[in-house]
């Protein structure tokens, strides 16, 4: 995770065995020479100790993403795995206590249940709900591309399945859901990023697996969501260490975990999905209007664009592009020490007026938000530029929502049409033109 040590990984094998032919052209088209964050650009930003002068990779990243090579370090800070303020040897210091810790939790996995970090993927349950151990479960050996499975489903009782009465009984509730969810997992990690040659190869395919089996068991909370393996796959492609590749999507989900608590009563975007109905209110009260009239007024259609952070919408390199771009817009200075459990390195904050100059959306700078009457409560801080975003789908679709969705599911199939076709540079411009006029409208409300 840190610049001095971590493997970088080659261009022409980011080209050769990532991605597929139309990933390898969808991954690289963004980039322009002298906007994107390059490897020089880059290695520039730090001085002779190790600091990263973060204002500059910002700016940089604002301008024109991140290039390959190096994103998997930049990610990182982006996240808030490493303070920019720490030294080389400091992060090196970080990382082998995260890789130690995430040893320790996996060996605890591996202890409860033999197939974490065996290579394996499983695809059936291992278990009953009332904690009795199911005889053979169809576990897949060498996954491969065009491996998958219908008999991997869940069942709520023991009819038809050839349970193990000579083993032990689990009587732990944690371990029983625990383990309840691991064919699921292993059922996702088969549909992620299918056409990728990354995926071809099983080892690949049990990282994504063993990261997400482990995390499902530390975060006893949320645990393990469909979702998740969409959010983990990026970071597993441009991370080659297991144990980094883990720290930056727990990190990731800090962010996002609230998205994966649901209820009876409310969805985990709940805050967000009111977020654009009042942000379409107040800019296109006419298309507001007609989403209602369509029952679509809660805005539900918009629930998978928040849960994967547009990884349907767009293409694999190009949501790459979209999240680095959110990201260093909502920048957090702070965001190292808001994250961080370790007790370890010097807590030297990035002074704020470093970053003056550079472009923020809203994370820290909150006088852009603040005292808007008619905006959206901020019950969970600034509105996110992931709501514009979406904003910015309806935008694009809005004549062909007005003239011909007649009901929801007119709704859902013209915005399904989005689906691999948004253009990640055109939806961040247009997410912060769209930002902009709604805090006129608002201020002219007021006034």
């Amino acid at each position: 995770m840190i610049c001095n040590s971590v493997d970088v990984i080659p261009l022409s094998y980011v080209q050769s065995t990532f991605l597929s032919c139309s990933e390898q052209l969808n991954i690289f088209h963004l980039f322009q020479a002298g906007k994107t964050l390059s490897v020089r650009k880059w290695q520039a930003a730090f001085n002779p100790d190790g600091c990263l002068d973060i204002a500059s990779v910002l700016s940089r990243i604002q301008k024109g993403g991140v290039h390959p090579t190096v994103r998997g370090e930049v990610w990182e800070f982006l996240l808030g795995c490493f303070d920019p303020r720490s030294t080389f040897d400091e992060r090196e210091e970080i990382r082998q206590i995260r890789r130690l810790q995430y040893a320790r939790w996996k060996e605890e996995c591996q202890e409860m249940d033999s197939h974490v970090g065996s290579g394996k993927v499983i695809t059936a349950p291992l278990i009953t709900e009332d904690g009795r151990a199911i005889k053979d479960p169809l576990v897949l050996l060498e996954a491969t591309s065009n491996q998958s499975t219908s008999d991997g489903t869940s069942t709520s009782s023991n009819n038809g399945i050839d349970v193990d009465d000579s083993a032990e009984i689990i009587t732990d509730k944690q371990i029983i859901d625990w383990k309840l969810t691991l064919h699921q997992i292993g059922l996702d990690v088969l549909r992620t990023d299918r056409t990728m040659v990354f995926y071809e190869n099983k080892e690949n395919l049990s990282k994504l697996w063993d990261i997400l089996s482990v995390y499902a068991w530390i975060d006893k909370d949320v645990g393990y969501c469909q979702g998740m393996s969409d959010l983990c796959s990026p970071m597993i492609v441009l991370l080659n260490d297991e144990a980094d590749a883990f720290w930056c999507f727990e990190k990731l989900m800090r962010r996002l975990r609230g998205n994966f608590r649901c209820t009876d009563q409310s969805v985990g975007v709940a805050n967000q999905l009111q977020h654009l109905a009042s942000i379409i209110q107040v800019l296109d009260p006419k298309l507001h209007d007609h989403l209602e009239t369509l029952g679509g007024g809660d805005y539900l259609f918009a629930f998978r664009m928040f849960m994967v952070l547009f990884r349907r919408e767009v293409s694999f390199g190009d949501s790459l592009y979209l999240w680095e771009m959110m990201w260093a817009l909502e920048y957090d200075p702070d965001i190292f020490f808001a994250a961080c459990e370790e007790a370890s390195g010097p807590k030297r904050k990035v002074s704020k007026s470093k970053l003056r100059g550079v472009r923020h959306f809203a994370t820290w700078d909150k006088d852009k938000d603040k005292d808007t009457k008619d905006a959206p409560e901020e019950t969970d801080g600034p509105v996110p530029i992931s709501v514009f975003m979406v904003a910015c789908v309806l935008k694009e679709k809005r004549e062909k929502l007005l003239q011909e969705a007649r009901g929801l599911d007119d709704l859902i199939r013209i915005l399904n049409d989005v689906n691999g076709n948004l253009d990640a540079k055109s939806a961040c411009a247009g997410a912060l033109k769209l930002h902009k006029k709604y805090l006129k409208k608002v201020q002219a409300k007021k006034t």
